[in-house]
């Protein structure tokens, strides 16, 4: 080798050097990164098993008849209060003229009955008898209580007839309509639904072994398949029991145990509810939407209740 060489092979020297500390430096970050990605993996409470869930409320008809106007329809957003639909009440009507009529007969006969009485009353055992007297008050007080039965039909009468007219219990939104005007509603039976609009929440189906470390209280992140844009939450509420398949019984009384063992234990997932705050406008919730769910560790408030054991809450 001669001098002219020499600085050629001290920096070939030099880049191997540089060459295996950038690999090494490269492998190291990879491999804390790495780390820290199983542990946010393994140890984070997080999960893509959540779903967006919501009251839905039943519309019942409380009486029967024919319905004359449907004042909503599918999808459409009412309030509390709002009319929904209305049943035929001209039968009602009718029943209502007729129990008003019961009540004035039953007043006229009563008021009879009792100035019969009274006059009896006023008069000598000589023009009356006791037992007399005592069938005329009997008669009196049995027209009090025909026109007390009268009035209470009165009341079943008008309630019946105000149940004509069905609104809206919630702030929310119809969905699956089915019925039509025309249709025949019959009572206890459902005649449409509405998703309350005040009611959606989120349930996350944490695995058990993720339950350590969330509390009631800590802060949630909520990210819809449907939109980028991550909602905040927080934790309201912790499940304390999901079925059991084993905990069945046959028809004799019997545990039905499933003779299958599997040397793979999965971890059981547990329901966790997630409140959403400050829902943008521009998000449509709608009640089955697929969620990711994370929660930050250690962010409940100082109040907050931790998971803790029946045997020590």
């Amino acid at each position: 080798m001669t001098v002219a060489d020499a600085p050629l092979a001290r920096w070939s020297v030099t880049r191997s050097v540089l060459s295996v500390l950038v690999t090494l430096g490269a492998v190291a970050a990879a491999a804390y990164m790495g780390r820290m990605m199983w542990q946010a993996y393994m140890a984070a409470p997080w999960t893509r098993d959540g779903t967006v869930r919501a009251y839905v409320i039943n519309v019942t008809p409380q009486v029967s008849g024919r319905i004359s106007e449907l004042a909503v329809k599918a999808a459409q957003y009412v309030r509390k209060g709002d009319p929904l639909l209305k049943i035929d009440p001209i039968d009602f009507q009718i029943a209502l003229a007729s129990a008003e009529a019961s009540v004035a007969s039953a007043k006229a006969d009563l008021a009879n009955k009792q100035a019969e009485a009274e006059r009896r009353s006023r008069l000598s055992s000589l023009a009356v008898s006791k037992e007399e007297q005592q069938i005329y008050t009997a008669a009196a007080d049995m027209a009090a209580a025909t026109l007390r039965q009268a009035l209470s039909n009165l009341d079943k009468a008008r309630l019946a007839l105000s149940r004509t007219q069905i609104v809206s219990p919630v702030n929310g939104y119809v969905t699956n309509l089915v019925t039509q005007a025309g249709d025949y509603a019959t009572s206890g039976q459902r005649a449409l639904s509405i998703v309350d609009s005040d009611s959606f929440w989120v349930d996350a189906y944490f695995e058990e072994t993720l339950l350590r470390g969330i509390r009631v209280g800590d802060e949630a992140r909520v990210a819809l398949m449907a939109y980028p844009t991550a909602l905040e939450g927080a934790v309201v509420g912790i499940e304390r029991g999901i079925a059991v398949p084993n905990a069945e019984s046959d028809p004799s009384g019997l545990a039905t145990v499933n003779p299958v063992f599997t040397w793979v234990r999965l971890a059981q997932r547990v329901p966790v509810r997630i409140a959403l705050k400050d829902v943008p406008p521009s998000i449509v919730l709608a009640a089955g939407l697929t969620a990711t769910v994370s929660v930050v560790p250690n962010s409940a408030s100082a109040g907050a209740r931790p998971i803790v054991s029946p045997a020590t809450d």
